[in-house]
């Protein structure tokens, strides 16, 4: 009996002993090896950062928007009799001032916002950092425009006003909506151009940082620091 009991103890001990292995063994709390979640955290962080600096910052030149298809700001649907009514009696110049004012409204504004995205950026904590590295191209900044759309927007309208005054969009939209409000069998329209370019100047720079991280997670050559290699090779 005792050496019966002795081997089972030597049996327990020895299984103990490698389920400590394997435990050992096991990933990182990350789940992925090499890395933790800290490490993943910062790679997105960086590849985040590398869309302020590579892509965002196109924005706040001339043109930045304006001639830029993924993000130049159009018309809202309810201005758009306003822009067809100007240029069907001869106004289409005018028509495309506005247009023109409101981008660059967004330019300046965003030049003036940078350091706010930038900060938004280092205050995130990521909840899952596997699933966003593993997760579609944009993954990190759906994340971030999730977690800072709203504080961004507070901070970033009233930069978006003053811009309007800055770069004479005020007076240009001023002059537009009086021309088509002074025409007869037209509604009075009275829009709020402010809020409506700070979402889509917002929404332009969220989708600048996006084509910088699809360029981090699909092409290796723009992986250029040891910490975006190793993180985003994990998700290859």
């Amino acid at each position: 009996m005792k050496k019966i009991i002795a081997v089972l103890v030597l049996f327990s001990l020895v299984s103990c002993a490698e389920l400590q292995g394997v435990i050992d063994g096991l990933p990182g709390e990350s789940g992925l090896p090499g890395i933790d979640n800290q490490m993943i955290g910062n790679g997105l962080k960086q590849a985040l950062d590398f869309g302020i600096d590579k892509q965002v910052t196109k924005l706040t030149s001339t043109d930045g928007f304006y001639k830029n298809e993924l993000v130049k700001i159009l018309l809202p649907e309810e201005l758009q009799k306003v822009d067809n009514t100007l240029r069907a009696i001869g106004l289409g110049k005018l028509a495309d001032e506005g247009i023109k004012a409101l981008n660059r409204a967004a330019e300046d504004a965003v030049s003036e916002a940078t350091p706010i995205f930038v900060d938004a950026v280092k205050q995130i904590t990521f909840n899952d950092v596997r699933t966003i590295l593993l997760g579609t191209d944009d993954a990190a900044t759906q994340y971030l425009e999730g977690k800072t759309n709203a504080a961004l927007y507070n901070k970033f309208n009233p930069m978006i006003k003053n811009s309007f005054a800055k770069v004479g969009a005020d007076q240009i939209w001023t002059n537009l909506i009086t021309k088509y409000n002074d025409l007869p069998l037209t509604n009075n329209v009275n829009p709020d151009l402010t809020d409506y370019v700070t979402q889509q100047a917002l929404q332009g720079v969220y989708t600048m940082i996006a084509v910088e991280e699809k360029e981090i997670r699909t092409k290796t050559q723009s992986r250029t620091t040891d910490l975006l290699k190793r993180v985003f090779a994990l998700q290859d």
